[in-house]
């Protein structure tokens, strides 16, 4: 069943058109994912799926029965909660129910009148939060914190006191706890480690409803679609099947393509000589062929569609000279602190010429900090590390802060390498999508990400030997991924580079390095491998906090017990007084069958046969009701 339609929409910024012609539909459990090159339009195409833009022209036909959200729908308006508490207001409506519970409860505690009222509404309202997941939705609520990445202390703390990546992440938690039938993600895996990424991914796979996902990440795609909708060209094309699927599919439809384009030019160009031919002869006749074959030419020219063009991609090239020393960074016993609490401690390792190393770990072990230690722009507590002495070292920053600089493009790479000749100055801007009058905009103007492109050319250009590149791949689109990974393989000197984007790593890394609490371990094993070490080292991290809490969830597991029979008793009491109420109608209707005036009345008495069919029914099923309770107590116990 559709719950989505989108019909022959288009979108324009000016004279610049993002798309055009856009139709697709989505049924109630579809996976799909929205891919494209950075500006190609799919944020401004999922903000139109919301209804928070309006296309310029086509419609978009939402299903009666569809609630879709998305993160940017996300508020918390002036909320000053702890982070667990903002959460739990995904299900306003449980909480709704659970305050009008709270406020009956007590008004049966000092009402003796319309008890019997209270108590059904009591019991209705009690089976409807039961049955809408009220029961499990707090301890759902923490368990998806902590599936992204928030530890069980960090649920208490103020929600304002989180930075802006932590926020995003409450957002989807909240996105995701709050159940839409069709979840609306717009690069999800953002500001999230590996294995919050993997978690995120199992939910995904097992969500009930429908699921369009903008995202950069080719293992997530892989993993979470099954159909694929790609931005190209401003048009759309659609694929059944995931990531690797659809590059399969499109390779294999873009070479048909060219082959018919190809072959289509041949029988022109054939056509073309015949009429040439024809026309040396310079006969009657021949003019009627001539115009035979003129007409089939502008046939096959107006049916003639030229290839896709293939989006433009960033061309690293990196060329450097390798310093003449093998050790390039070593570590002893690195110890770094925050506020008396270790980040990390003991990390040693050895990084030798020419290796390229991935730095991996779950968000908050320290792996930026570790960076700027190694490059001094931070102090170390304890430990030592070296750099050799001939070593030329760049650094790539993962923060892309908004510029104020009112420098152009070309002025600012001119101003940073004047000795390069201003043709050579253009054509590596052009190597980096800024062409024509885009090297005339101004730095303060970029977006996020045309100022890594701007960042990254400038480190390509410095002829560094070693390079550490802290999340190299952010605001860069998949061609864009995929261009760096080739330059960074063939590089000839040395990365040290942090990153959470598994395909990424899987290409580029001659050794994965794991920074933890306690250290720095060798990885080298596959994902599923990783993960299982990532979940011990969590495990082992979250056992203290087990132990202090041991008492609390005692007590709070008693208290959902004690609650839980409670209602139990409650609907027990509740059946006893139907019942009750049920045996008088019935024994009224049977003194009635015997009532000689009625009995001989066929009217009466069929009506009051039914009426007492039907009590008898009624009985029989509340009185099954009532034994299950009743062992079901005797089960509870006092």
């Amino acid at each position: 069943m559709s719950i989505l339609q989108v019909q022959n929409i288009s979108k324009s910024f000016g004279t610049h058109v993002l798309f055009e012609g856009v139709s697709f539909q989505m049924a109630e459990n579809d996976r799909v994912g929205l891919i494209g090159p950075n500006g190609c339009g799919k944020t401004t195409l999922l903000s139109i799926l919301n209804q928070e833009t309006e296309p310029d022209s086509g419609t978009v036909i939402v299903s009666r029965n569809c609630r879709s959200e998305s993160i940017a729908q996300v508020t918390e308006a002036d909320f000053d909660g702890s982070l667990y508490e903002i959460a739990l207001h995904a299900r306003d409506d449980l909480l709704s129910m659970e305050h009008d519970i709270t406020v009956l409860e007590k008004r049966l505690e000092s009402e003796s009148e319309n008890r019997d009222r209270l108590i059904r509404r009591m019991c209705d309202l009690r089976e409807r939060y039961e049955a809408e997941g009220g029961l499990t939705f707090r301890s759902r609520t923490r368990s998806t914190l902590m599936g992204l990445g928030f530890e069980a202390e960090e649920l208490e703390r103020p929600y304002r006191s989180f930075s802006g990546g932590e926020i995003r992440k409450a957002h989807l938690a909240r996105l995701l706890l709050s159940e839409p039938n069709l979840l609306v993600l717009d690069e999800p895996t953002n500001h999230l480690d590996i294995l919050s990424t993997e978690w995120l991914e199992e939910y995904l796979s097992a969500y009930h409803g429908a699921i369009i996902t903008v995202s950069h990440d080719r293992r997530f795609l892989d993993k979470v679609t099954s159909r694929t909708l790609e931005i190209r060209n401003t048009r759309l094309y659609e694929t059944v099947g995931n990531y690797s699927k659809h590059l399969e599919l499109q390779l294999d439809s873009d070479k048909a393509a060219e082959r018919r384009y190809n072959r289509t030019l041949k029988e022109i160009h054939r056509l073309e000589g015949v009429i040439e031919q024809q026309r040396r002869w310079n006969q009657q006749r021949n003019y009627v062929t001539i115009a035979s074959k003129q007409k089939q030419i502008d046939r096959l020219r107006q049916d003639l569609v030229p290839p896709e063009r293939k989006p433009d991609t960033i061309r690293f090239r990196f060329s450097v000279d390798v310093p003449p020393t093998n050790e390039i960074v070593r570590a002893e016993n690195l110890k770094k602190s925050f506020g008396g609490k270790d980040v990390f401690r003991n990390v040693s390792f050895l990084i030798k010429n020419g290796e390229h190393v991935c730095l991996i770990g779950e968000n908050g072990c320290g792996k930026t900090t570790l960076l700027k230690i190694l490059l001094g722009n931070e102090n170390a507590d304890a430990g030592s590390f070296h750099i050799g002495d001939s070593v030329r070292w760049g650094y790539y920053s993962q923060d892309i802060a908004e510029s104020t600089e009112d420098k152009t493009v070309f002025d600012r790479i001119y101003d940073r390498f004047p000795r390069m000749d201003p043709k050579e100055i253009k054509n590596a801007l052009a190597a980096f999508l800024f062409r024509g009058e885009e090297i005339g905009k101004k730095i303060s103007d970029l977006s996020g990400g045309e100022l890594a492109r701007i960042r990254l050319l400038e480190l390509m250009l410095s002829r560094r030997d070693t390079l550490f590149l802290d999340e190299p791949t952010n605001y860069l689109d998949i061609a864009s991924r995929e261009q760096l990974e080739d330059a960074i393989t063939d590089f000839p000197g040395t990365c040290l580079i942090v990153s959470h984007d598994r395909y990424f790593i899987s290409r580029i890394a001659d050794r994965i390095l794991i920074l933890t609490e306690d250290g720095v371990s060798e990885f080298s094993g596959d994902w599923d491998e990783y993960v299982q070490l990532c979940q011990q080292n969590r495990q082992l991290r979250r056992k203290k906090d087990t132990e202090t809490k041991k008492t609390e969830n005692a007590y709070l597991a008693g208290k959902e017990q004690r609650s839980a029979a409670n209602r139990v008793r409650a609907r027990f009491r509740n059946l006893e007084r139907q019942i009750q109420i049920l045996e008088k109608e019935i024994a009224g209707y049977e003194d009635r069958m015997k009532d000689p005036g009625v009995a001989s009345d066929y009217i009466q008495a069929g009506e009051t046969a039914d009426a007492l069919e039907l009590a008898q029914k009624q009985h029989e099923e509340l009185l099954a009701e009532w034994i299950e309770l009743e062992e079901e107590i005797d089960r509870l116990g006092d």
